[in-house]
Order: C-alpha cells, then structure tokens, then sequence
C-alpha cells in the first residue's frame, strides 16, 4: 500500500491562528480520541509564548477544556479538548488512520499515513467536498519485485545488478553475464528483458495512480 505525505491547511481555530502568529513554533500532535463533543488531543508545543497560548484557550469558544501535563522554558505538553475540525472529519469518513505524531506548523499540519489508492481517492472527494486545502508531499509504493517475476528472473536479474550490468559504464557485458550463469547470451537477454517488461509496467501503473492524486491550493 501507499504511504502519503500530506500537508494540510487548517480551518482557523485558536491553535491554528496562534501557529500563524507564532511561524517559528511546531506543534507535534501525540494522540487524538473522539469525544461526544469534540475531539481530545495531546499536543507538545515548542513555544516561547505558553503564556499567551492557554490566555487564548481561556478566551476560544470551540476550546471546552484543557490541562497542562508538563511544561519547561521551551515547550509545554498539554490536553486539549475542542471542536473536531473538517479536515479530521474527512480523514476519518475516508478510513485514514494517520500516523503520531502529526506536526502543525504555521497553520498548517503535515500527516503521513499508510493506506489504499482507494482510500486516498475518497480522501481527496472529501477533501474537496469539505473545501479544505491539501498539497501532496509525496506518495511512495514499494514495488515488490518478488511478487512480480520468477524465481529465474530474480535470479538471472540479481546476477546481473551484482556484476555490474546495470552500471553506467557497465561492469560486465552480456557474454560475461551469460558464462557466469552458464547458459547462452540470447537466454539471458529474454529472460532479463520479461523480468524488465515487469518492473517498469508495476513502475508506471503507480506512478499513474501517483499523479491521479492532483493537489488543491
């Protein structure tokens, strides 16, 4: 399965606008558990300005509760209840579980998950539909090659990335390679050119899935 990089724009709570203010100061987001009005969070926050930030938790109307687990000169680890906001609506209408920590900087908050291509679609119909901002950081997707060749065109492709045949200048030439598999060079040629047919289609098909994920501004 995929895993995603996405940096997404939050609506303007107290958090968010005080990260506007404050662009030098992260945000790391440990945990977050859905409430019957809201959502409870656990956030460490890397600011030089703790007192400002809870006088305006005192003053937010979406910020039900909050307490002060830990603080020092620098940063300061809090729980946070408040309002759900729309960007973790749709995460969770799409099925994404994002992973901890997630970072909030300047307004805006980075999240990677693993999921399906799938899910990604539906995160971004929901995305859209909540009209919230998203740019796509990056999407990566192992490509198994065990899965996608014989045990023969592993084996004949492995030989040849070990001698150096894929090197640039190569280390070895097709006729080096075939006498140390010991078979003809024209049977090394078809068995490396089906298990390269292979890889570069698995490459493309999900590159194409890659870039069906267009980013919003």
């Amino acid at each position: 399965m995929p895993r995603v990089w996405l940096k997404i724009k939050l609506p303007n709570d107290t958090l968010v606008e005080f990260s506007t203010d404050h662009p030098d100061d992260e945000f790391r987001m440990f945990t977050a558990h859905r409430t019957e009005d809201g959502m409870r969070v656990i956030v460490e926050a890397e600011t030089a300005d703790t007192e400002a930030l809870f006088k305006q938790f005192d003053e937010a109307p979406e910020v039900s509760s909050y307490e002060i687990l830990r603080a020092d000169q620098r940063s300061v680890l809090f729980q946070l209840e408040a309002l759900e906001q729309a960007p973790r609506i749709a995460a969770h209408t799409a099925g994404i579980l994002p992973q901890y920590p997630m970072i909030l900087r300047n307004g805006w908050q980075t999240i990677e998950a693993i999921t399906s291509w799938e899910r990604l679609s539906q995160l971004k119909e929901e995305f859209e539909r909540a009209d919230v901002s998203f740019e796509v950081l990056s999407v990566t997707q192992p490509i198994e090659t065990t899965h996608l060749l014989t045990d023969r065109q592993w084996e004949v492709l492995t030989e040849a990335t070990t001698r150096g045949y894929y090197d640039s200048p190569r280390g070895c030439s097709l006729t080096e390679l075939a006498a140390a598999l010991d078979v003809n060079p024209s049977a090394v040629s078809g068995v490396l050119h089906r298990a390269e047919e292979q890889i570069i289609k698995a490459f493309v098909a999900e590159t194409k899935q890659v870039d069906g994920l267009d980013r919003p501004g």
